[in-house]
């Protein structure tokens, strides 16, 4: 850009420039700054949170499903099962029964899922295995009416191990009495924590216990399905779907939690916007310092104008000083985004000791820290947003100094 770019420059950076224009130079600057920064440690932290959402609760959901709609599909399930764990996109198949049910103790009463689990399969499918806290998973195998709940569901029934709760079903035993909810007593024999809602939702039990209290002739309710790529699937069930006999439906994770995940994206969006205006701001209160500082230098436009200088030359010089302010301001936002992302949960526990309180009570949240992930491609973007907006704010004061015109400038001067 030649002498425009070395003369916006120099300028930018003068230490002989009005002091109140200087001033509202770094007031802008530093808007730019504080609103890079809290843009990119907001995204970082949101991706924390999303991680661990989907860390802790996709722990115990498989990637997808095989329902099976006809019992006459559930008699070769075995056969089903080889044919889909022979695709190279799946990593693991495992047959379950699933049924809603009503947990009780003493005088605690709790709706759950109740789900019957191949133990030696379930491993292949999610991480509940993994997630035990006390007790063995086998133990559902050694004896029937055996079950594994979450502790927080433990906690609220009062129940431990080796204590027992009665199981209540909606399925109705005819006697000659009457018709009355299938009922039975489970012995606790596990826990199990990942520190989410499923904690206080769902039940483990054997298939052959699931069999005797469903009355569903041993056969599993459907199959669950684990696949090389959570994101992709979808369209691995979707493939499979054309192989699939009558009467089985796939049903990827994202029908089943989907929902959560997209709300999740939502408000990441809708604070990434709202930030983003803080940046709008600052970037616009560069329009501000460029039109002061066209007010404070009409006669040197003027007098670089009779020393041959046109209309765009003019125009250059001030976007590259409104340039020049914008690009510094977002690259210390940057950097000071980047750095406060990699240590925020430093900062969080010093804040802690500080204040001799905890931000998240386990009491309270499953998520007892403030986890980030740093992303650059969300770095990239508010760099990129934020360098737009300056330089969008730079066009019109710029346009304006470009419109002076030499002689009546000097003639005022």
């Amino acid at each position: 850009m030649g002498y425009p770019a070395f003369i916006g420059l120099r300028y930018s950076f003068s230490r002989q420039r009005n002091r109140f224009t200087a001033l509202v130079s770094l007031v802008s600057m530093l808007g730019m700054v504080i609103g890079v920064a809290s843009l990119i440690v907001v995204l970082s932290v949101m991706n924390g949170f999303a991680g661990e959402l989907r860390g802790r609760i996709l722990a115990l959901v498989p990637h997808g499903y095989l329902v099976f709609e006809d019992p006459k599909a559930a008699a070769d399930w075995e056969g089903l099962a080889a044919r889909v764990a022979a695709d190279p996109a799946v990593l693991g198949v495992a047959p379950y029964s699933r049924e809603k049910a009503l947990l009780g103790a003493g005088r605690g009463q709790r709706g759950v899922q109740l789900t019957g689990i191949d133990t030696a399969r379930e491993s292949s499918v999610s991480r509940m295995p993994a997630t035990l806290v006390a007790g063995r998973l086998e133990a559902l195998d050694e004896a029937p009416f055996r079950v594994v709940l979450g502790a927080t569901l433990a906690r609220m029934l009062g129940v431990g191990i080796g204590d027992t709760v009665r199981v209540t079903l909606p399925r109705f035993t005819a006697t000659p009495l009457g018709l009355f909810p299938r009922s039975r007593r489970l012995e606790v024999v596990g826990l199990f924590r990942v520190g989410a809602a499923q904690d206080a939702e769902l039940a483990y039990v054997s298939l052959d216990t699931a069999s005797r209290l469903l009355g569903n002739d041993g056969l599993p309710t459907g199959l669950k399905l684990r696949t090389a790529d959570l994101f992709a699937a979808p369209a691995t069930l979707g493939r499979l779907a054309a192989t699939l006999p009558d009467g089985v439906r796939p049903v990827p994770w994202s029908d089943t939690q989907g929902s959560l995940f997209r709300a999740v994206r939502m408000e990441k969006l809708t604070v990434s916007l709202l930030l983003l205006s803080v940046v709008a701001v600052a970037a616009f209160n560069i329009v501000a310092t460029l039109v002061m500082s066209v007010a404070e230098k009409r006669e040197d436009i003027a007098v670089l104008r009779t020393l041959g200088a046109d209309p765009p030359a003019i125009l250059r010089l001030f976007v590259v000083h409104g340039a020049a302010l914008a690009c510094l301001g977002v690259a210390v936002g940057a950097v000071l985004g980047i750095v406060l992302a990699l240590s925020v949960d430093r900062i969080a526990a010093g804040l802690e000791g500080l204040l001799q309180a905890r931000l998240f009570d386990p009491a309270v949240y499953f998520i007892t820290g403030l986890p980030a992930e740093l992303r650059w491609s969300d770095v990239a973007a508010v760099v990129a947003a934020s360098l737009a907006l300056g330089l969008v704010a730079t066009l019109y004061p710029a346009w304006r100094a470009s419109q002076v015109a030499p002689a009546e400038a000097l003639r005022r001067g």
